[in-house]
């Protein structure tokens, strides 16, 4: 469905001003037909959102793209076995394309979207590149522990506002209900996914369509934690 972006939230969901109509959930949506149709969707968010190891290999995919294993092996220093099986279960997801007609195999992904009118949440490949840094950042991994997902994107939301001085490090705290260390802690944690979010993620105004162009983020290839390509270090 199409979002309405003046109801986008400062902590990256989206508010509706009214309830939902009550027509929404009616007996054609709630057919079991139509509910097993869209049960892959909702299957794939939640096993990319569950698994930070698989999301970070998706959106090195999704960013780099097209890119073969050994290349994912190397960018992200994982084993063969462990990086075809990601690979595969991606595949099995439906999240990434599989050319097998080259050797090596060359591997594509689409980028990933979701925003839902009437649940405040908005997911795309920078989400999920933050909830896959908790596979190499022990900040991020703290966070999640502690708070959960759900305030990771709030605090994402945050550190994009900050970095385009909208916000203080203590405002973000007070929103997202955290303490001033921890805020100030997760916020450059975070840099990496809006630094090649920015760049790469082709939804990325729907996070931030009021300050996406106007964030202070370094050059790509100066950020710890940022995904390049190992075969093109310029990028």
């Amino acid at each position: 469905m199409t979002p309405d972006r003046d109801h986008i939230r400062p902590d990256g969901g989206i508010g509706t001003l009214n309830p939902p109509p009550i027509d929404v959930l009616n007996e054609e949506t709630l057919e079991p037909e139509t509910l097993a149709e869209n049960a892959p969707r909702l299957e794939t968010v939640v096993e990319l959102l569950n698994r930070p190891a698989l999301a970070r290999v998706y959106v090195y995919i999704c960013y780099w793209g097209p890119v073969a294993p050994p290349e994912i092996m190397e960018a992200l220093d994982l084993s063969k076995s462990t990086t075809y099986e990601y690979v595969d279960r991606l595949v099995d997801l439906g999240l990434v394309d599989r050319d097998d007609s080259t050797r090596p195999q060359q591997l594509t992904a689409d980028p990933v979207i979701i925003v839902e009118q009437y649940v405040p949440i908005v997911i795309t490949p920078t989400v999920i590149h933050a909830l896959a840094l908790q596979e190499i950042d022990e900040d991020v991994e703290y966070f999640v522990d502690r708070y959960g997902l759900g305030k990771l994107i709030a605090a994402l939301r945050g550190a994009g506002l900050h970095f385009a001085g909208k916000t203080t490090q203590r405002m973000v705290a007070g929103d997202i209900d955290v303490r001033e260390t921890e805020a100030m802690m997760i916020i450059y944690a975070l840099k990496p996914a809006l630094t090649v979010g920015r760049e790469h993620d082709p939804f990325f105004e729907y996070l931030f369509p009021d300050v996406h162009d106007e964030m202070d983020l370094p050059n790509l290839d100066t950020v710890e934690n940022a995904p390049t390509r190992s075969s093109d270090t310029d990028r």
